[in-house]
């Protein structure tokens, strides 16, 4: 007999939509555009040449249509790798399961998702509005550890050397580091900066910033800012992507996050204008989705 997925494991709405996303299987296209700002999804949309479908659910809204004959869904995520997790799961259940029967459907279907996002520069030499391809997503959260994993989803060495090459708190549990879509890097990011991008459980502490509360280790970011790995260094921090890139690998999925550096952590510097890059940013990945197989 098939295993049917239980109420309480895969849970729907009234309407029979996925529960957060409240999404059904024909809203969705399979070329994806993650976004973490909500207010971001409309920006993207705006650019189609159709909108079929317009589902809002807390912050996480969804608008699929079509772009230069394609189609593409762009889907607000909200922020971190909770939401992460919720997005992921539930864009691969409403492809790969069969929400009338809850049944696994016999043919996979994969995803192609790309997060566009802003990010805080590490080196000093990346200018603020510079486009940051994340060749590996590095986590500083612990979510990946929750699923089983296969040897061939993190990178082993990455993981421990930047536990070697700082002064690592080990109260804040391990790193993990997942490598990008080699094919959605070498077709959207070919003359971007590339790097190692440093996902944080949050946006203060866990970035190394001081308000009122002192950070357990206070020159992270310069530990950070002298880590190499295999010639490449941490180019940025945000707080998405290694769980993109996790649970992506998992499910059989391609991702890529690309940034636009809206800050530099060694200079101070802050954009004064990243919309323009946004947009720009958000042309360029409309046009690489669009020209991907069907």
């Amino acid at each position: 007999m098939i295993k049917k997925i239980q109420e309480s494991e895969l849970i729907l709405n009234a309407d029979g939509s996925i529960y957060h996303l409240a999404l059904k299987p024909d809203q969705l296209a399979h070329r994806i555009i993650l976004v973490g700002d909500p207010q971001r999804v409309d920006l993207v949309s705006a650019l189609f040449d159709e909108i079929e479908h317009r589902v809002h659910k807390r912050e996480f809204i969804t608008h699929t249509g079509f772009y230069k004959g394609a189609r593409i869904s762009v889907v607000g995520t909200g922020i971190g790798t909770d939401n992460i997790d919720i997005v992921m799961n539930e864009l691969d259940a409403l492809v790969n399961i069969d929400l009338q029967t809850r049944q696994l459907r016999p043919q996979h279907t994969r995803l192609h998702l790309v997060r566009i996002g802003t990010s805080g520069a590490l080196q000093g030499d990346i200018p603020v509005d510079t486009f940051i391809a994340s060749e590996w997503g590095l986590g500083l959260d612990s979510l990946l550890y929750f699923y089983a994993l296969s040897p061939d989803v993190l990178d082993e060495g990455l993981s421990l050397a930047i536990q070697a090459q700082t002064h690592w708190n080990a109260r804040a549990g391990e790193a993990y580091a997942v490598k990008a879509s080699a094919v959605l890097l070498e077709m959207l990011a070919k003359n971007f900066f590339k790097g190692i991008t440093l996902t944080a459980p949050g946006f203060y502490g866990p970035q190394g910033r001081m308000l009122r509360l002192e950070p357990a280790t206070p020159d992270f970011i310069d530990q950070l800012t002298m880590f190499e790995y295999q010639g490449k260094r941490i180019s940025n921090f945000e707080m998405e992507t290694s769980a993109l890139y996790g649970l992506a690998r998992l499910l059989g999925h391609e991702a890529l996050t690309i940034c636009v550096a809206i800050a530099n952590r060694q200079t101070g510097a802050f954009s004064k204008a990243y919309q323009g890059p946004i947009l720009s940013l958000s042309r360029h990945v409309l046009d690489g989705l669009a020209a991907l197989p069907a």
